[in-house]
């Protein structure tokens, strides 16, 4: 019977500290709500790229934007690793509510506001979450950020700038800088004694 008992706490106790629970904060939505986003918008998946190690990608055809700069096809960011993460379907309708991790990209923290679109709404967790359905969402979306042009072409054209060099063109880069620093230093002291 003790051992019984013993095997019982000991369940209880590993499972007390393996169990991972979302707990992710209430938040009424508001103005100041959406304040805290760089971008919103809504829109349907067209693929994802799933990564265990680093942060996953998924690629929306942004039907509304609300707030923010988006192309028609606009690359989110997210970690698959999390508590709360969700699974992610091509064809789903989303209202996303994310941060610029890049300028053509955004990064969607599973504990936002961001929300899949559910056909039945008794489905619709978020709606408990949240205190409103995703019907409502939308409308206040509409009614207090208005609905912005979503940016015309298929890639932004950053014309390298978020590019970083190779290694070939840092060692370069160093061994310039070092050589203009030497002449600047030579001249420095040649003229000016």
């Amino acid at each position: 019977m003790i051992s019984k008992l013993v095997l019982a706490f000991a369940i209880i106790f590993l499972l007390h500290f393996n169990v991972k629970a979302c707990e992710c904060p209430l938040s009424k939505l508001n103005k100041a709500e959406c304040d805290k986003y760089e971008i919103i918008f809504k829109g349907k998946m067209s693929s994802a790229i799933l990564n265990k190690d680093k942060l996953s990608e998924a690629i929306f055809d942004v039907e509304e934007l609300y707030k923010g700069k988006a192309l028609k096809s606009f690359k989110v960011l997210f970690d698959q690793n999390e508590e709360c993460a969700q699974t992610l379907t091509a064809g789903q309708e989303w209202i996303i509510y994310g941060r610029y991790k890049q300028i053509d990209n955004i990064q969607m923290d599973w504990c936002s506001r961001s929300r899949k679109h559910f056909a039945l709404n008794a489905e619709d967790f978020y709606t408990v979450t949240y205190g409103n359905d995703y019907d409502d969402e939308l409308k206040f979306l509409r009614q207090n950020l208005g609905v912005h042009r979503v940016l015309a072409g298929s890639e932004y054209n950053t014309g390298g700038r978020n590019t970083l060099p190779t290694l070939t063109q840092s060692i370069l880069i160093l061994i310039s800088s070092v050589l203009v620093l030497l002449l600047f230093y030579y001249l420095f002291n040649r003229f000016f004694k």
